[in-house]
């Protein structure tokens, strides 16, 4: 009967010890076809990192205003880059971002509107990949102006990493 209840108590410990393990997995929810994830759980037993607002790259020094840093989608490429190089300098990657806040400055080719589908195309060059299933909930606001004359994007993200 002692080895019975034994092997019932290992029996339950390695059910236990696996839930837990596929507890500490971070948890995207929503509709798997949505471009974003609608919640995001991460439990304990990760870093969390917070990178900064990043702002375009410059892409033509003698240019002015938007020819500055390029349209919409350009300037979200060069600011995911420069937030794919953060990451990197703390061990973490792209599939490690579970929040994102776009700011997006209207667009005057587009009657001052925000191009959402700019940022989008950009952002799926990134996110939601065969390469890199992974999307971060996210929020994306239109804003009346960014630091610098020209620049149309600005994306901060928090990303959770496996301890």
């Amino acid at each position: 009967m002692k080895r019975l209840v034994a092997l019932a108590a290992g029996i339950a410990a390695l059910a236990g010890a696996a839930s837990a393990t596929q507890a500490q997995e971070i948890v995207r929810g929503g509709d798997p076809k949505a471009a974003i994830a609608s919640v995001v759980t991460v439990p304990a037993g990760y870093d969390t990192i917070y990178v900064s607002g990043m702002t375009p790259p410059v892409i033509d020094e003698k240019a002015t205003g938007v020819a500055k840093f390029g349209d919409t989608k350009t300037q979200t490429l060069g600011v995911l880059g420069r937030i794919e190089a953060a990451l990197k300098s703390q061990g973490a990657t792209m599939a490690d971002v579970v929040m994102m806040r776009v700011l997006l400055v209207g667009d005057p080719a587009k009657e001052g509107k925000m191009d959402f589908m700019g940022m989008m195309e950009g952002y799926k060059t990134y996110f939601g990949t065969a390469a890199q299933p992974n999307k971060p909930s996210r929020i994306t606001s239109q804003v009346t102006s960014l630091v610098a004359d020209g620049m149309l994007v600005e994306i901060e993200v928090q990303a959770a990493k496996k301890k």
